[in-house]
């Protein structure tokens, strides 16, 4: 183990872990071998260079993982990273479902974080698709309400797409509507669609 300090709110995530402990121990390992700046945040262990977030580890019913902020920009040689979701542009994830399988690709885990780390150094930044279509019931209702277009705008991107993938997903139109109907007042708050 390294001698970087450790978080004491990641060892208190660690303690608290029900599953997953021995894996997020181990990934905890790799990352600090790499020299980053063990942090927490998002309520997970983060692991940052010069502040910039590099890999954050986190849990799921079936799996842990290991999440690459800028993953969209890494050389896959090694065909390990996954995207979480078609709507995620950045961020690609390692995933493990015990601790053999990380020991087994630790020196592939060590050079990705290690690209990563020259992804930060070189300032590259993953280019964001900003143009989401807006569904026809959101945009109507924009047009209606001058207050609520104002406000929705002056929000930041990533809490527009936020309500806009939100809003887009159901398949009815009624669905759609009932979701804007939800989200009004916290639109009009200034709020995201999960703050």
């Amino acid at each position: 183990m390294t001698t970087h300090k450790l978080n004491p709110k990641v060892d208190e995530f660690l303690s608290k872990a029900k599953k997953w402990r021995e894996e997020y121990e181990k990934l905890r390992d790799i990352a600090l071998d790499c020299d980053l700046t063990e942090e927490f945040k998002w309520m997970h262990p983060c692991y940052t260079f010069e502040n910039k977030n590099i890999v954050l580890i986190h849990g799921f019913k079936e799996y842990c993982a290991l999440l690459f902020h800028k993953g969209a920009l890494l050389q896959d040689t090694h065909g390990i990273l996954i995207r979480q979701t078609e709507n995620v542009q950045a961020g690609r994830q390692v995933r493990f479902t015990n601790v053999r399988e990380i020991i087994e690709i630790e020196p592939i885990l060590k050079s990705y974080i290690r690209q990563a780390i020259d992804v930060e150094k070189a300032g590259l930044k993953v280019e964001l698709k900003k143009d989401f279509t807006i569904p026809e019931e959101f945009q109507c209702v924009l047009n209606e309400n001058p207050a609520l277009k104002t406000t929705f705008q002056s929000l930041t991107p990533g809490r527009q797409r936020g309500y806009i993938l939100y809003f887009s997903q159901p398949k009815q139109s009624k669905t759609r509507v009932s979701r804007i109907k939800k989200c009004v007042g916290r639109i009009l708050d200034g709020k995201g669609l999960n703050d």
